[in-house]
């Protein structure tokens, strides 16, 4: 099942990317070097982070490290949630029917759209004036 090796995937959501190592160890997660409660100052995004530990029953089973960079902070969490669940994949191939289940091995392919020429942003317009 495991050995003492790092498994590695990458984690994208919006313009966010997510290097994830799992390491065998006590569950601690680092990003950045930071620990996970000084980097995400929302609690929300620490729970979504942690979720693909949570439905594999591997928090405490895995150090894990990520290396976070582009977009913003929620961005960045769904890239993490998708880099682990990955990574887990590779720790533990009969990992995948539940991780797939919940959805955490499909990459969530919202992204903002682009401006449209003659109106104010992608969608809205200029208002209409009569006269």
């Amino acid at each position: 099942m495991e050995n003492s090796i790092a498994y590695q995937a990458t984690g994208r959501r919006k313009e966010s990317i997510a290097r994830v190592r799992l390491l065998p160890g006590k569950g601690t997660i680092t990003v950045n070097g930071r620990p996970i409660d000084n980097y995400f100052a929302r609690e929300t995004d620490r729970i979504v982070i942690r979720q693909p530990l949570l439905v594999t029953n591997t928090v405490t089973r895995f150090d894990i490290f990520g290396n976070l960079q582009g977009g913003g902070l929620s961005g960045q969490a769904a890239a993490l949630r998708l880099g682990i669940a990955r990574a887990l994949l590779l720790a533990d191939i009969e990992f995948k029917e539940i991780l797939r289940k919940h959805g955490f091995l499909t990459r969530d392919p919202r992204a903002k759209e682009r401006k449209k020429y003659g109106l104010k942003g992608a969608r809205k317009r200029f208002q209409w004036t009569k006269r």
